[in-house]
């Protein structure tokens, strides 16, 4: 289906323009989101004349977006889940959360306009990227730890799934003696040495 953009969509294209996408995508959400009209002759026309309103107000909501981005960039939120040993989470961290918390940081953002390359399933620190509008986008840092002690680590640097596993300190540990027969007692660990039992 040929339609007629009236906002710059990502990998698409920008206002004004006439591209071809799939049936589905226009009419399920292309159309009803009032982003794009059917590219026929009457809406040409109607395009054509609305333009420098369009175009206006496109800017005014690109400038509000760029005032607003100021608030947004670079904040960092935290979110505390469970997980396994390993830094697994028991589940994943959806894009409300994450909408969630930066609201609760005084952000005014809503869902839609989280991106989430992948789903978050591990502890750590994420960048996650706010499009704010179709041309203004910032970068938000996303701490998912078990605690907030760790969550503090981890923005200190300290990789918590790997710090559990290298810490040697704990365990038992015992010599190896290669010349030792199987089952045999190493002769430091006796009570008495054999030479004195004669």
């Amino acid at each position: 289906m040929q339609i007629i953009l009236l906002e710059r969509i990502e990998k698409l294209g920008s206002i004004g323009d006439v591209v071809t996408v799939k049936d589905g995508y226009a009419r399920n959400f292309l159309l009803p989101n009032k982003k794009a009209l059917r590219a026929n002759e009457g809406n040409k026309k109607l395009f054509e004349a609305n333009r420098a309103r369009i175009e206006a107000e496109n800017a005014e909501r690109r400038a509000q977006a760029q005032d607003q981005s100021s608030d947004v960039d670079g904040k960092s939120v935290i979110l505390i889940r469970a997980a396994s040993n390993a830094g697994h989470l028991y589940g994943s961290v959806s894009v409300r959360d994450i909408a969630d918390a930066l609201v609760a940081e005084g952000a005014k953002v809503s869902k839609v306009m989280i991106v989430l390359e992948r789903p978050i399933k591990t502890l750590g620190i994420f960048d996650v990227r706010v499009a704010l509008h179709p041309e203004v986008s910032v970068s938000v840092k996303v701490n998912v730890a078990r605690s907030p002690d760790e969550a503090e680590l981890q923005a200190k640097g300290v990789n918590i799934s790997e710090s559990l596993f290298d810490n040697d300190s704990g365990g038992f540990t015992e010599d190896y003696d290669p010349n030792a027969e199987p089952g045999e007692i190493p002769a430091d660990l006796l009570d008495e040495p054999a030479a004195d039992a004669e």
